[in-house]
């Protein structure tokens, strides 16, 4: 069973004049099927946080560890693999390119590899039926609807079986009703399929989904009771 362990991370900027102090002693752990949502005021390094627990960039202190693996200890190309193959990013942005079809950017994260298998693109076809676009699938993203975007945003997240998936304000561009169906696939799919997910979000319906709530200030994770 997948676990990962976030022990006393801290994060902070120098300038010559002070230094920022942005994280402080965060701590948590998530097992096998868990979710977690962080809210927090805008600044408060939410989306710092989560680039670093996606190994996007680097804590200044503690340490995080994804089944026993510290990352920030692998050389860099062992990490760009191991983020490749374990975590799946979904953002407010949907980041797919507009050149290529629906399954063509779905199965993006497995050209890092070369040509992806028969088995992906199977896996690819399965995950755009199971966010409801089986009709799309060859469309271009400019022939899609913002909702329909984030979905195949999602779909692409897991083209890879991750362990771990996050998410950075995955509704924050959509309405009401299209936040919630993107809400119903992102608390559904990773804990179907075992993975881990963790959303930062302004979107309290959204937050209130999860296992844990949680809410950065001050430079600290807390439970949200």
């Amino acid at each position: 069973m997948s676990e990962l362990v976030v022990t006393d991370i801290a994060k902070s900027y120098s300038s010559p004049s002070e230094t920022l102090l942005i994280l402080d002693g965060v701590s948590f752990k998530l097992t096998h099927g868990e979710d977690m949502s962080i809210v927090g005021a805008s600044g408060s390094g939410k989306s710092t946080l989560l680039y670093i627990l996606g190994t996007l960039d680097h804590p200044t202190a503690g340490e995080i560890r994804l089944d026993q693996v510290a990352p920030f200890q692998l050389s860099a190309t062992a990490l760009a693999k191991f983020r490749n193959d374990n975590i799946g990013f979904v953002f407010q942005d949907h980041h797919l390119l507009p050149q290529l079809t629906v399954v063509e950017n779905v199965l993006l994260p497995a050209l890092a590899s070369g040509s992806p298998s028969s088995q992906l693109v199977e896996r690819a076809n399965e995950l755009i039926a199971e966010v409801g676009l089986e009709a799309r699938a060859n469309h271009l993203p400019g022939q899609l609807s913002g909702g329909e975007r984030q979905r195949v945003a999602v779909a692409r997240a897991l083209l890879k079986h991750p362990k771990l998936i996050l998410a950075d304000e995955p509704t924050g561009n959509l309405d009401t009703a299209t936040s919630d169906s993107i809400a119903d696939i992102l608390f559904s799919l990773p804990k179907r399929e075992g993975a881990m997910l963790i959303v930062v979000t302004h979107n309290q319906g959204l937050a209130e989904r999860s296992m844990h709530r949680m809410q950065l200030a001050n430079r600290k994770l807390v439970e949200v009771r």
